[in-house]
């Protein structure tokens, strides 16, 4: 899975100190990956080929509504960490018919679901 990122350094942090992924590669200041479990997150800066304009000249940015999505087995309290530590959230825990769930956001603004299973 790749995400386009504004701050490579800045992601790093966010996915090994507040997800608790593993920083796999680092490739100067435009690329890195991060990984948890069996799933490797390509982190695509300004300045990599990611992120160059498309032939019809739309840019690659951060942000939008689709996203990653890490299983935890108490939400509340992944919650009320995450919280503590300042991370930014777009909305409160949702229940539906499979579980529970909530959106925060990486430093760029891509969205991460946290989710529970029912």
């Amino acid at each position: 899975m790749r995400y386009i990122v504004d701050d490579v350094d800045g992601a790093i942090g966010f996915y090994t100190d507040q997800l608790g992924f593993v920083l796999e590669r680092r490739m100067g200041p435009a690329f890195a990956i991060v990984s948890a479990g069996d799933l490797s997150l390509w982190l695509s800066g300004p300045q990599s080929s990611a992120a160059r304009p498309m032939p019809d000249g739309r840019q690659p940015e951060p942000g939008g509504w689709n996203r990653l999505v890490i299983e935890v087995e108490d939400l509340e309290s992944r919650v009320r960490e995450l919280k503590a530590r300042g991370v930014s959230f777009r909305n409160e825990i949702v229940t539906g018919p499979g579980g529970k769930q909530v959106l925060i956001d990486d430093p760029a603004g891509n969205p991460v679901e946290l989710f529970e299973p029912g």
